[in-house]
Order: structure tokens, then sequence, then C-alpha cells
């Protein structure tokens, strides 16, 4: 909730402090003032020091608007996630008298009304200076980038997606990783063995090299080879040539 009350600007952390600010809460202008942009919170008060605070995890969007066909002047735009009420002794008498005067079933009513309407806080800080909207925009976004959401826990995940709850069902199959050492206790005997092979085929082919370019025999040579002995490493038709004419 955003309350009129008496402010004490922070002193410590501030990135920005302008004065000259006209301050409107959900179509209420407060007169001008004076916007300090901390580390902690951002605060607005008046020459007689009342004003308000918000935290930056009840600051929903903030931008600047330049649209004059939605308010006259170009101003820092911030949504906040709760209605500003202001703090008087008679009109929370006078809510509470209408309460105890009507019935069960309008209470419930009210009750409905009060928690579908009133969650969203619009205020608008129109400088007199329109040059420092981009000075105070940056201000208050470097400072909230201090205070992320916790709920935002797919920010920092990295990977492919899947539903644990399924995986754990084993209803999906998971991809399987093997490190080197892993890999070759898969293979056979033989399909050691062929490796073993390849490998000492791939180690002297640079001796029939020219300017790096594998001469046709050896290719010929390692091609005849990996098609004879691919099955052996159970990895039969992967490695097959394609139909491609050669020039």
């Amino acid at each position: 909730m955003v309350v009129l009350h008496s402010v004490s600007p922070p002193s410590e952390g501030v990135r920005h402090e302008q004065a000259d600010i006209t301050a409107v809460l959900d179509g209420k202008g407060l007169g001008s003032g004076t916007l300090c942009v901390a580390e902690s919170r951002v605060s607005w008060f008046d020459g007689a020091g009342v004003g308000f605070s918000l935290d930056y995890p009840s600051i929903s969007l903030h931008a600047i608007s330049r649209d004059l066909s939605t308010y006259p002047e170009e101003h820092l735009y911030v949504m906040v996630n709760s209605k500003h009420k202001e703090d008087s002794r008679n009109e929370g008498q006078k809510v509470k008298d209408d309460d105890s005067s009507s019935s069960d079933d309008d209470d419930d009513d009210d009750d409905d009304d009060d928690d579908s309407v009133g969650l969203v806080t619009e205020i608008r800080f129109v400088p007199n200076d329109k040059g420092s909207l981009e000075t105070m925009f940056t201000a208050m976004s470097e400072c909230q980038a201090l205070h992320p959401d916790p709920d935002d826990s797919d920010s920092d995940f990295d990977g492919d997606e899947y539903d644990v709850e399924e995986a754990e069902q084993g209803q999906i199959d998971l991809p399987t990783y093997y490190s080197f050492e892993e890999g070759m206790s898969q293979l056979t005997v033989e399909g050691q063995a062929t490796l073993e092979r390849l490998e000492g085929m791939l180690s002297a082919a640079p001796q029939h090299c020219m300017a790096g370019v594998r001469t046709e025999d050896t290719a010929a040579a390692i091609n005849d080879e990996l098609k004879t002995n691919s099955e052996a490493l159970g990895i039969s038709g992967q490695f097959d040539d394609a139909d491609v004419d050669h020039w």
C-alpha cells in the first residue's frame, strides 16, 4: 500500500535525486517535490517532507512515457502492485460504518470487489526538466536490478527443458552422456581393437599428404577400413558415404 506520510529520504546508496518533480497518483496531482532514487527504495516528498516511498519488489513496471494522448506531458510512469490510499481517519471511519450497515451477502460481495479492484497504483513522475527522464529511468533500472524477483526461477536456467515428474516416472527418454573412459567401456573387445586400428591409420595419414591434402589412395584405404569395421563398433551406416559425384 502506498501511503502519504512524513518521509525521511535515504542518505546512503543514492543514485539520483531530482527536484521539481510533480507526482501524480492514480490521476491525483500531489504537487511539486523531490524524487530520490536510492538502492534501497524510491522516495518522493514535497517541501513539507510529506510523500511516499516505494520498495523495488512492489514496482511491477517503470518506463518513460512520451505518449501525449495518455498524459499531456512526458513523464516517468511507474506501476505499483498495491493501491494508493491516503491515511485518513475520516475515510476509514466512513468505510467502517458502511460495512456495518450492509448485509452478510453484501459484505461478501464487497470483499470480492476489494480483492479484484485496486490492486494496482499508477504513479507518474513529471519533471520540469524533460531532459532528466533518461537519467531517472536509468537510475531506477540499475537499482531495481539489485532486487531480483525471488519467484523468477527460470531466469538462470540453462539447458533443455523437460517435465521433472515425467522424467522421474520414466515417461520420457533423457539423453545419456559418457566420459571418454565410460564410452570406451561400452565397446566390445573387437570394437576397441577396431578403434585402435582406425586411430593408427589416422595418425599415419599425414605421411601421405601433399600440402595438407590427403591423396586418393590414402582416402580410399581409410574409407574401406571404416566400411569394413563399422559394424564391429556398433555404428553401422552412420559413416557411409553419400552418393555424391566426385570431380
